[in-house]
């Protein structure tokens, strides 16, 4: 798209990239969009089947989503490789409100659903409007990671009476699994067979040969298992009817939204967070592995788009589909031609292929499902690293996973917002400060906390904050500051500003209050390495006027130089 283009097609480029990507298409690139779409949709067919499993709505429900998902991303979303629909987590999150709400009949439950898919579509749309993808920054990795790997404890856990033929019972999924473990003694001998044969299946070529589909295998062998030894007959269960056609557009019912309105809200809030925190990353990591650009905006577009499509046609919430997206990528996809062969491929297995799956035994769409998240949620090397690197990480993913665990999946959800406000307001009201020393011979000054054997100016301390010095952090300066100037000794102050690039009127009020204690304490002070942009707001509130501007200098070594003209400034080394 080029400047010299009509405004009415840059418009509708900008919101409909696929116009733009279209114009530009290469017939060399048709094979290659058509091979990756059939590819991925044999694998999300299978298992989004499970993805309805966990949120508890009806199987096809999962194929409508994504249809939607796939060929609304394909028209709205700027990124070429992403595949949009169904995962793990959020199907996890849509299940947890369902728990939340007591809701347990089939057309309630895939009401309330639609409604919180359509829900999160909507606030997608806020996102776009007033372009507040930010918003998604507030829930750190550590935070995801964790309640994801929580969530899916509790999806395994719930799936286990599938493997087992038995019924449990618990208000959390570790009372369910002592209810579960009460009852092995029920178990039916069919149903474990075939279950543990599921699992042995799935598992077993993840390890073997990890490129082989193993979803879709499950699914096909599950299926000719069902009919060759009649498993139904010997007690198996089976999934049930799942209709041949295609989706219909329906408004969820209001009243039935309204009446939990609440817990909709907090889903499709959770959703938002975390469809599009994964979206966004996604996006930026495949256009920058291909080499163009992304709008990030124009993705919360796309997404509201999928999320409000999937609700209208009584799907699942959406979002990015790594592993779909990642096999997208390495089957060739070049433009979202590919999303959108993968979604007309999902509606003809609607129309041809869905009474198949009915006789889909339950214990082999469980081994599904578990496969599902534990190779999707449960992120092991993730959770050494945080370990490793950083231990307050690691205990908030560890809080973010006992949260999920007591008090269920969208309880967990928001207990991780909470933990990603809490520790952000603590690090934000906590900027570090250092006092610093001359590394010998240099005039280099470092941290002294690190570097124990720097040189120090009797009487004379150096401070350096980083950050920005405004109302959260203006009284954690101003603190430490106070806490100095009761040194006796202290004759001479400077304060480094390199690492401070941001003033607000609170932290110009505070600067100004630090003049002023020094003046009283008969401190020389002196600012080094100020901002061009903090000074000029240290200039207009009268900070700058109060201390005298030959008392701001380039860099520590010459406010130190004009404190000691006598020596330059020379530092002392440390005693012995």
């Amino acid at each position: 798209m080029t400047r010299e283009d009509p405004p009415e097609r840059r418009r509708t480029a900008a919101f409909l990239p696929i116009v733009d990507q279209l114009r530009k298409y290469q017939r060399v690139w048709l094979r290659h969009d058509l091979v990756a779409g059939v590819v991925v949709a044999a694998l999300i067919i299978p298992k989004n089947l499970g993805y309805a499993g966990i949120a508890g709505v009806p199987l096809q429900n999962g194929l409508y989503a994504a249809a939607a998902g796939t060929i609304l991303y394909a028209l709205f979303g700027t990124c070429r490789q992403i595949s949009m629909g169904p995962s793990s987590g959020i199907a996890a999150v849509a299940g947890g409100a369902v728990i939340a709400t007591g809701i347990t009949g089939t057309g309630d439950v895939a009401t309330l659903v639609a409604g919180i898919t359509l829900t999160s579509g909507l606030l997608f749309g806020v996102l776009a409007v007033f372009r507040m993808g930010w918003l998604s920054q507030f829930l750190s990795r550590a935070v995801v990671t964790g309640f994801l790997f929580g969530a899916a404890i509790d999806v395994v856990i719930g799936e286990l009476p599938k493997l087992t033929g038995t019924e449990t019972e618990g208000a959390n999924p570790l009372q369910e699994l002592r209810s579960w473990a009460s009852t092995l003694g029920d178990a039916h001998g069919t149903t474990v067979v075939v279950g543990a044969a599921a699992l042995i299946v799935v598992f077993g070529l993840r390890w073997v040969a990890p490129q082989v589909p193993g979803s879709l295998v499950l699914l096909v062998g599950g299926l000719v298992a069902s009919a060759l030894f009649n498993l139904e007959d010997h007690g198996v269960a089976l999934v049930g009817d799942i209709p041949r056609g295609l989706p219909s557009f329906d408004v969820p019912d209001v009243g039935l939204l309204a009446d939990h309105a609440v817990t909709v809200l907090l889903a499709a809030f959770a959703l938002v967070m975390i469809g599009f925190s994964q979206t966004a990353g996604d996006a930026r990591a495949f256009a920058a592995k291909h080499r163009y650009q992304v709008d990030i905006d124009q993705e919360s577009v796309a997404q509201a788009a999928s999320n409000i499509g999937a609700g209208l046609l009584n799907g699942m919430p959406v979002s990015t589909s790594l592993s779909a997206s990642s096999l997208n990528d390495r089957s060739g996809a070049r433009t979202g031609l590919a999303s959108l062969t993968s979604g007309v491929t999902v509606l003809l297995a609607l129309v041809v292929l869905a009474p198949l799956f009915s006789s889909l035994p339950k214990p082999v769409l469980a081994a599904l499902i578990i496969e599902a998240v534990v190779f999707g949620m449960m992120d092991l090397p993730e959770m050494r690293r945080l370990r490793t690197v950083s231990r307050v990480d690691f205990w908030v993913a560890i809080a973010a996973i006992l949260g999920t665990l007591v008090f269920g999946i969208l309880a967990g959800v928001i207990i991780g917002i909470a933990l990603s406000l809490i520790w952000l307001v603590y690090v934000v009201t906590h900027p570090r400060m250092s006092t610093l020393g001359r590394e010998p011979g240099t005039q280099v000054f470092r941290d002294l906390e690190e570097h124990p054997d720097d040189e120090t100016s009797p009487g004379i301390v150096v401070l350096r904050m980083d950050g920005g010095v405004f109302f959260a952090t203006a009284d954690a300066l101003e603190d430490r500051v106070r806490a100095a100037l009761l040194d006796p000794d202290l004759t001479g102050m400077v304060l480094h500003f390199a690492g401070i690039n941001f003033v607000d009127s609170q932290g110009s009020a505070t600067i100004s209050e630090i003049v002023r204690m020094a003046e009283e304490s008969g401190v020389e002070l002196r600012l080094a390495a100020v901002r061009p942009a903090v000074r000029r707001m240290l200039e207009r509130d009268g900070a700058v006027a109060r201390l005298g501007s030959d008392h701001i200098h380039g860099n520590v070594h010459r406010a130190l130089a004009a404190m000691t003209p006598g020596d330059s400034g020379a530092p002392t080394p440390p005693a012995t």
